[in-house]
């Protein structure tokens, strides 16, 4: 699927976040191919890199009593990433609920084609009792400008 396939099916955000990473041995398998797992960790690190580049330090957040913890994820492993390639992780907001953030995200290879697409839950939680509480004023509208409803998107991925 091209960039362009997956950012329609992913209703790309208008100003959608982009962090370039390395494939590093770490994140392989013994094949030199990334290891399924490690998607995740890009996926966080952009999501976190994200909140850095508008002011949010997650550390910060859960001092305050904040937290977001992932309710579900949802990803299509499309082609494979491989040891020291370059690669792009995109995040941006599908939807901002109350208490709740849906993120699209991508793995870009440096050819464009997408290695990765994934949907992801999260809900932030008081770090007292971890139940649901509003997601902070400040936070909520320094994501608005990356949050584009996304219209005629399956409930899942299809293979």
């Amino acid at each position: 699927m091209s960039r362009a396939e997956s950012a329609a099916l992913m209703g790309e955000a208008a100003e959608h976040f982009r962090l370039p990473v390395r494939v590093y041995y770490q994140d392989t398998d013994a094949g030199g191919v990334v290891f399924h797992g490690a998607y995740l960790n890009f996926l966080e690190r952009a999501r976190t890199e994200l909140l850095r580049s508008l002011g949010f330090d997650i550390g910060r957040l859960a001092a305050d009593g904040v937290l977001f913890v992932l309710h579900r994820v949802e990803i299509d492993f499309l082609k494979p990433a491989l040891l020291d390639e370059a690669l792009t992780i995109t995040a941006g907001v599908m939807r901002l609920g109350r208490s709740s953030a849906t993120f699209s995200q991508t793995v870009e290879r440096t050819d464009g084609a997408c290695a990765v697409r994934a949907i992801l839950a999260l809900v932030c939680v008081s770090a007292a009792n971890f139940k649901p509480i509003a997601i902070p004023a400040a936070l909520r509208a320094a994501l608005e400008p990356f949050t584009r409803p996304v219209a005629n998107v399956p409930d899942r991925p299809s293979p």
